[in-house]
């Protein structure tokens, strides 16, 4: 057996357990610096205008075919699409979360993180899509496998007159901030519930046409798991309320006489 070959053979071994070694740390790496936030110019980006294109059309697709040609119809079907996207991006920057979906969630849950959980996205976004009077749309809030560990939260867009599921389903919060869309028809509908509550309550805090800042959030927790509405005097003293008025203010300096980050 030729010893030079037997050494080269050796460090080879070697070094494909050390790459093996390496890989989930590599993927580690690779995982977090693809979940930061999105950066301001996400949504302009061609991938993105794409999807936005995309989404623009499925809106339309949801209208009667009578409402479908007409350019207040379009546009509305437009502003929607372009808000959704850079506002999934803008709410998570808020929420400066640097994982996604359920790993986020186990920071937020052990308070490392203020903000994050899914509900906590679908909230901010019905807000910010409440920014623009609708007259040809809707929005709603749907719930999979509710009251149980898998729930998940999110808002829809459906025409006016319509109801769920001939709904187009958004998620900002599976990929930090990277919208996902998704066919509400095409969801499993023994999980996947409409939320009448929630969009009642969401409708009541933020009327159409709102100038309520991106960075400020409805619900503030005071303690584990326990959330009380901004308005209510108990919350002035706890952490995320005090990190609410901090990101409201540094908004003011960052976007003057706007109210979105976006």
């Amino acid at each position: 057996f030729d010893t030079t070959t037997h050494l080269s053979m050796a460090k080879t071994a070697s070094t494909s357990l050390i790459c093996r070694a390496l890989m989930p740390l590599l993927g580690s790496v690779l995982l977090l610096g693809s979940c930061n936030p999105p950066p301001p110019d996400y949504p302009s980006t061609k991938l993105v205008t794409e999807r936005r294109n995309t989404l623009t059309d499925d809106l339309i697709a949801l209208l009667p075919a009578d409402e479908q040609s007409i350019p207040e119809a379009r546009a509305e079907a437009r502003w929607l699409a372009d808000t959704a996207y850079k506002a999934s991006a803008g709410i998570a920057r808020v929420n400066d979360l640097y994982l996604p979906g359920w790993m986020g969630n186990i920071l937020v849950n052990w308070g490392v993180k203020e903000r994050g959980l899914c509900w906590h996205y679908q909230h901010d976004l019905f807000r910010e899509l409440r920014r623009r009077p609708l007259q040809y749309f809707k929005l709603g809030c749907c719930v999979r496998d509710r009251s149980e560990g898998s729930e998940h939260n999110c808002v829809y867009i459906a025409a006016k007159g319509s109801f769920w599921p001939d709904a187009v389903m958004l998620d900002a919060w599976r990929k930090n901030g990277r919208l996902a869309v998704d066919h509400a028809n095409t969801l499993d509908l023994t999980r996947w519930k409409d939320l009448p509550e929630t969009t009642e309550l969401l409708t009541w805090a933020y009327p159409e046409g709102h100038k309520v800042p991106t960075e400020s959030w409805l619900s503030v927790r005071i303690k584990y798991q326990k959330y009380m509405y901004n308005f209510d005097p108990r919350v002035v003293s706890a952490p995320q309320y005090l990190r609410m008025i901090e990101n409201i203010r540094r908004g003011q300096i960052e976007h003057p006489g706007k109210p979105t980050n976006y």
